[in-house]
């Protein structure tokens, strides 16, 4: 409870409002997180609703944004949300992030979660990257100074062969699971704690999890010696879009 006035003046960026994102910000809500950016131009799908936990039938057709802004103030009142309606984009991605003290990218597509690290890295924020895919899920915080980093893992934006979301499937309570871890890792960032550069991998099948240390990648194209990412370009995210 001591923590809550500094969580209190905190302002953080959710970057996706679907299977991760809901459970992620209904933590950070009722945590007392000061303010809350919700970014996503998705609507409330039927199918999604036993997943996507902030929704209700009644918000089928409704902006996710506007929906899970109404869900979030009857939860939290004192929580101030801010809605962007608009995926996070080359054009806006850098501006977004610069708004808020922390992203949180619990995003449906490869090319968002390469755009969120690279945003975050140039504007010197930290971000928690998250993922769940059938039974498997992972988390991952990258500190202000961006290393190791996503591209660390990951290199760069799938160009084929990269099944998504639609297609593999995604088991509804992974994604609590996997949004509670990244919750936990948002406030733990919020309040000072150094949890950055360890993978968080849980197997839903198995009920194991796993936390290892990553090493930064002297290659990679963003922290690395090479450090060829100085800006957004646009011509780096290939969309490959599922809905979470």
């Amino acid at each position: 409870m001591n923590r809550l006035p500094r969580y209190h003046r905190a302002r953080v960026l959710v970057v996706g409002t679907g299977g991760l994102g809901c459970p992620v910000a209904i933590a950070l809500a009722r945590a007392g997180v000061g303010t809350l950016g919700l970014a996503d131009d998705d609507d409330v799908d039927v199918s999604n609703l036993h997943r996507q936990i902030l929704f209700e039938r009644k918000d089928v057709g409704t902006p996710k944004t506007v929906a899970a802004a109404r869900a979030l103030r009857e939860l939290a009142p004192g929580v101030a949300i801010e809605v962007h309606e608009t995926r996070l984009l080359p054009t806006n991605a850098v501006d977004l992030a610069l708004r808020y003290d922390l992203v949180v990218e619990g995003s449906d597509n490869f090319a968002t979660k390469f755009l969120a690290a690279d945003a975050a890295h140039l504007t010197k924020k930290p971000i928690v990257h998250a993922a769940a895919v059938r039974w498997h899920g992972t988390a991952l915080a990258v500190g202000p100074g961006g290393k190791p980093c996503y591209r660390c893992l990951f290199e760069d934006v799938p160009r084929e062969n990269a099944p998504n979301c639609a297609e593999a499937g995604v088991i509804g309570p992974m994604v609590g699971v996997i949004g509670a871890a990244q919750a936990d890792l948002a406030l733990s960032v919020l309040g000072g704690d150094d949890v950055f550069g360890t993978l968080f991998t849980f197997d839903g099948k198995t009920l194991a999890s796993r936390r290892r240390r990553i090493a930064s990648r002297p290659s990679c194209e963003l922290c690395g010696e090479a450090n060829v990412i100085r800006s957004v370009d646009g011509a780096r995210y290939a969309p490959v879009a599922c809905d979470l």
